[in-house]
């Protein structure tokens, strides 16, 4: 008897149920990712991933192991800002409203890695739930600091560009924390609500994120709309920001250097000021350096969701043989009819 086929499986997953567990390789028989799960956890599964071979244990714990210094460091640090800022009151400026509010992100985003831990110690899926926390947490936070991070930008801008009236006040600062929180709202309710996309596990099953792997324009859609507003906006306008506190910053340098050499003089700044930076374009240069650090976290992420969604998934193991993808086009329909046969 042939087996039967799982059709509209998560709207992914069209293989026999043989086909799902098992591969022989020239070593002998070794499982797939999900060969140990049941019915109701595989249809939150992309079909994509479970045709790759599970990972060895050794796999696993380096991620474990490597996950949990990365959660204590980060819980620290953030907690560390966090707690010094509502203990000592000259740090809570307008301006240091939007740290704290990255610092609570960064918090949240590392706050959920013990599922992963465990999913890596358990090597596997931790069930729906934990999948739909870790996931929503994930969102809430990445968008919410992409977003914050375009404050942060638009804060030091108007301070260094405009340093009589641009200087963030308390209301200013309470708004934008309200749009930011706006802003990233349907992005993290959307898929965990399932009204558009869910939240699903993705590479070894031990984390989830929104779905960008099934076939459907539903995912396109998206994905696409995704991508504009909660990465190509927000870096757009951090970078747009920062590159006219450049501008300025040069500007306002060459028209002192002018002023000085018409009077005479080798410049206009103070002993003190010519030794030490102004405490606005430090912090520019700090923020600066974050922002470049979460676009460079993130832009890999937002180029393999892309190519997930609407690229060819097989392509970049051909062009980029070096990372180890080693994906294998699927099978053609003769040697799907012969493994039917087969079985």
């Amino acid at each position: 008897m042939s087996p039967t086929l799982i059709m509209d499986f998560n709207r992914t997953v069209s293989r026999p149920l043989a086909q799902l567990g098992l591969m022989e390789n020239e070593v002998g028989e070794t499982h797939l990712l999900g060969w140990n799960l049941q019915a109701e956890d595989l249809i939150h599964i992309p079909e994509h991933w479970l045709k790759y071979q599970e990972p060895s244990s050794l796999q696993h714990y380096y991620l474990a192991f490597m996950y949990t210094i990365f959660m204590f460091v980060a819980l620290f640090g953030n907690g560390l800002v966090i707690w010094v800022f509502c203990v000592a009151k000259p740090l809570r400026t307008p301006s240091n409203i939007f740290v704290i509010n990255l610092a609570l992100c960064d918090f949240v985003m590392m706050a959920k890695a013990p599922i992963f831990i465990l999913g890596s110690i358990n090597r596997g899926y931790q069930g729906h739930f934990l999948c739909q926390l870790f996931g929503t947490a994930g969102a809430f936070s990445g968008i919410g600091a992409s977003a914050t991070n375009a404050a942060i930008a638009y804060d030091r801008f108007s301070t260094i560009a405009k340093p009589f009236d641009g200087r963030m006040t308390y209301g200013r600062a309470f708004f934008l924390i309200i749009c930011i929180w706006t802003y990233t709202l349907p992005w993290g309710l959307l898929p965990l609500t399932e009204k558009w996309n869910r939240y699903v596990p993705e590479g070894y099953l031990t984390s989830c994120t929104f779905d960008y792997l099934s076939p459907t324009d539903e995912t396109r859609a998206f994905v696409g709309i995704m991508f504009v507003i909660c990465y190509v906006i927000p870096v757009s306008l951090v970078i747009f920001f920062y590159s006219q506190i450049v501008s300025h910053v040069f500007n306002h340098e060459k028209a002192l250097r002018e002023q000085a050499k018409k009077m005479n003089v080798e410049s206009l700044r103070s002993n003190q000021d010519a030794n030490a930076q102004s405490a606005e374009v430090r912090i520019a240069k700090a923020a600066i350096t974050i922002c470049c650090l979460f676009i460079a976290s993130w832009t890999p992420y937002a180029v393999v969701a892309m190519i997930g969604a609407f690229g060819d998934r097989l392509e970049l193991s051909k062009r980029v043989p070096c990372l180890g993808i080693s994906e294998k086009p699927p099978p053609t329909a003769s040697e799907t009819q012969s493994t039917t046969t087969a079985a």
